[in-house]
């Protein structure tokens, strides 16, 4: 496998995000890139795989399909597991992971047992010619490998990435419910926010909103604060080509006249996401305050809300419609020039906004199902809304 050798890959994200994920890889240079299911594939070499890493605010790991085959019973999974040169790939003092996915395959009990079968295949393998077997790592694998069954169709990738993309390395305090980083970039993404003008989120609990929206803004890449990727320990790591590839991403030099603001009411929140900003190296350009969003005064000139309220699931809210309503009578009084973006799983609560919905997306933030819901916020808009509902 040379630098210069095509290859396909697959990029797994979050379902919702699929077609913008296909649009960023084929800015990093991917080619015949297709969107399926909470996943696009792709076709590129050893630099877009290292681009689409480093680079990807997307996508939460890259696979690298090295072995396709009809598996129907779990002895067709050990010998097509053991049809590939593992020797080859990594050698008997690397350690390594398998990570299972299993759809529609009643002949496979669960994913475990099917990664149990391929982990014998690979133990096998290397015991029949060296006499003893590579260890399993749950923790920091040299290797990981990824199997994926649907029905009779076995597939095992090679796993380029090691831990999930989404964890960028600036997190350096957890928040109660914390927004996945990919979610937040997409978020961004999909608002239209021009990166030349006002941003606010006024309920921004650890701030990812805000941070990914900084660091999309300074062209900082996601994988800028990462130590490692899984492809550092493949045999034909090319370091040089590593580091052309974190060289090519130069930070823009922003002096921005707008405003990245974000309000949280909880204290402790406000500590998270100041330190996360810190982290990210953002301070200069994101401004954080002990607020109830009630009483914030947003920058003048406009701009665009983007935020992720409390639905009512894992944040205890006494009365999330009355939040819901009173953010929307907040809209309607002092946010007028804005574009206000809301992302819920509250459907009922994002009615009591009473705000025209202009466009809306269907995501996922970890297992809702959410709406991400467009506002356009005009001069007179609680005028204009007030005898939209009296005319219903």
């Amino acid at each position: 496998m040379s630098n210069g050798q095509t290859f396909q890959m697959l990029a797994k994200t979050f379902e919702g995000l699929e077609d913008i994920l296909a649009e960023e890889l084929v800015t990093l240079g991917a080619q015949n890139v297709v969107p399926h299911k909470r996943a696009v594939t792709f076709e590129g070499d050893n630099h877009v795989m290292y681009k689409a890493n480093y680079a990807s605010r997307l996508a939460l790991r890259i696979l690298k399909p090295i072995h396709s085959f009809k598996a129907s019973d779990e002895d067709s999974l050990y010998k097509g597991a053991g049809e590939i040169e593992w020797w080859k790939i990594f050698n008997i003092h690397q350690t390594f992971s398998i990570d299972a996915v299993v759809n529609n395959a009643p002949m496979f009990r669960n994913s475990m047992f099917a990664s149990l079968r391929v982990k014998d295949a690979i133990a096998d393998q290397f015991r029949n010619k060296y006499g003893e077997r590579p260890s399993v790592a749950k923790d920091n694998p040299d290797f990981r490998i990824s199997v994926h069954i649907q029905g009779h169709d076995a597939t095992i990738s090679m796993d380029s990435t090691g831990e999930s993309l989404h964890r960028r390395g600036y997190r350096a305090l957890e928040h109660i419910a914390p927004l996945n980083e990919v979610l937040a970039a997409a978020l961004v993404k999909f608002s239209g926010w021009d990166m030349n003008s006002n941003l606010v989120d006024p309920m921004c609990g650890s701030g990812t909103i805000l941070i990914e929206a900084g660091m999309q803004m300074l062209n900082i890449p996601p994988g800028y604060f990462r130590k490692h990727y899984a492809f550092q320990s493949w045999k034909d790591f090319d370091n040089s080509l590593w580091g052309d590839v974190r060289e090519s991403f130069r930070t823009k030099s922003v002096r921005p006249s707008f405003k990245l603001r974000g309000v949280d009411i909880k204290a402790r929140s406000v500590e998270q996401a100041r330190e996360n900003i810190r982290a990210a190296g953002l301070q200069r350009f994101i401004t954080i305050e002990q607020a109830d969003f009630r009483d914030f005064i947003p920058p003048d000139g406009g701009g665009y809300i983007i935020t992720n309220p409390p639905y009512g699931e894992r944040i205890s809210v006494e009365d999330i419609e009355k939040l819901y309503k009173d953010f929307g009578d907040k809209m309607k009084k002092d946010f007028a020039g804005y574009t206000a973006w809301v992302i819920s799983s509250g459907t009922e609560a994002l009615k009591a906004i009473e705000l025209h919905v202009s466009k809306k997306h269907t995501l996922f933030n970890g297992a809702l199902e959410c709406k991400f819901q467009k506002y356009e916020l005009y001069e007179g808009t609680k005028k204009t809304v007030t005898k939209e509902l009296e005319a219903k």
